[in-house]
């Protein structure tokens, strides 16, 4: 396997996530539904210059994401609860992202909830197109205001010290060295939610 293209060493994730009135998306999550999504505004590193709005699908064991780029601008404006100011750039399927989560916050009264924040190394491997991530360090803060905010350093840690999150990713196959490295046949697919493990730690 070899490192991720785009980073070859740890990276740091910050994602501000949203939720409606009811908590809908973090009940949803505790109580396993298998048909949920979640809106979340992400950058890596300090890097503002790239940010972008995804939603993020859970349904039949699957996942699928749709993501959308947004000005530093429109960021500021969801963060203060307005429209985000267009559907800005980004993938065709998902051009009207920014204005779906708009008429969400009106409909439903969703709105950021909580900061996410974690250091991560990844592998990825071509052959059934697989990706190993282990994340680290994860911690949180409900100061959602501060989500542009890096000057210091202000998230909490909610998970203990030394542990760590390995996921794998894959589309079709998971190459044989790959299933004998990581020993999955003795492991059981679990779910586990970044959001809902800050969300019951912090409140």
């Amino acid at each position: 396997m070899e490192k991720d293209e785009f980073h070859d060493d740890f990276y740091t994730i910050r994602s501000l996530y949203f939720d409606d009135l009811f908590d809908s998306c973090l009940n949803e999550n505790l109580a396993g539904t298998d048909d949920r999504f979640k809106y979340r505004i992400r950058f890596y590193d300090d890097n503002k210059d790239y940010i972008n709005l995804e939603k993020k699908y859970k349904k039949r064991g699957m996942t699928k994401k749709e993501s959308q780029h947004l000005s530093l601008e429109q960021v500021k404006s969801f963060m203060e609860g307005l429209d985000g100011l267009g559907t800005g750039a980004g993938d065709s399927f998902a051009a009207d992202l920014s204005t779906e989560l708009m008429a969400a916050g009106l409909k439903s009264g969703m709105k950021p909830k909580c900061i996410v924040e974690y250091d991560r190394l990844a592998f990825v491997e071509p052959a059934g197109n697989v990706r190993i991530t282990f994340d680290m360090n994860l911690r949180g803060s409900t100061d959602v205001e501060r989500f542009l905010d890096t000057t210091e350093e202000f998230a909490l840690p909610v998970v203990e010290p030394g542990m760590h999150i390995l996921e794998v990713k894959y589309d079709e196959f998971l190459p044989k060295y790959i299933l004998q490295l990581v020993d999955l046949n003795n492991l059981h697919r679990q779910s586990f939610s970044k959001y809902a493990m800050v969300r019951e730690v912090l409140g």
